[in-house]
């Protein structure tokens, strides 16, 4: 079994004019230039922030590769100027991130896995949770009662998008980027 870093190439870009990092984590065939993660990263180097942006060498690891990797590429707690954001696979590190007081950006987050589903209704930093109801993965119900901000798009899919109609996935995109955008907003004042 290979662990951490050995699983991936980690891109690190932006102005750094900003306080801030994010790592970027991309799903199991949901990779960060994508358009869900593409453009959350260019809304935050947009924003000043550091943006490291972690691709696959290969293929996708198992779960725990997957928390071998983050045990090793997400800060320790304290850093508080840390975001994560995360699609599916690596949504898992929901509760490391939890663990370490990260806030983050969680794209359809694997709630029907009880450390996920624990994990998203204990976070203390600020946490975005982002779903459709057509996901199988997604929990209408864990997601409201987790008492995190919540997106849930009508009709999208694993990918957020909706089967058959590029108008309401091209507004389902738009609705994430509002989503996260507020979310910045909400955690660049919150985090001294």
């Amino acid at each position: 079994m290979q662990h951490g870093r050995e699983l991936v190439d980690v891109e690190t870009e932006g102005t750094g004019s900003a306080p801030w990092t994010a790592t970027v984590l991309p799903g199991r065939g949901y990779g960060c230039d994508a358009p869900l993660l593409r453009t959350t990263r260019s809304l935050l180097r947009e924003r000043g922030w550091t943006v490291r942006t972690v691709r696959w060498r290969d293929e996708a690891p198992g779960a725990e590769d997957v928390t071998a990797l983050g045990r090793e590429l997400l800060p320790p707690a304290g850093t508080g100027r840390h975001l994560v954001v995360a699609k599916s696979l690596t949504t898992r590190l929901l509760p490391l991130a939890a663990e370490r007081c990260l806030p983050g950006v969680w794209l359809t987050p694997l709630l029907g896995e009880e450390e996920v589903r624990a994990a998203a209704a204990c976070a203390t930093a600020p946490t975005l949770l982002i779903g459709g109801d057509a996901d199988p993965y997604w929990d209408s119900a864990v997601a409201a009662a987790s008492g995190q901000r919540v997106l849930e798009l009508p009709g999208a899919d694993h990918s957020l998008e909706v089967p058959g109609d590029a108008e309401a996935s091209l507004a389902a995109l738009d609705g994430v980027v509002a989503a996260v955008r507020g979310f910045l907003d909400d955690v660049e004042r919150a985090v001294p």
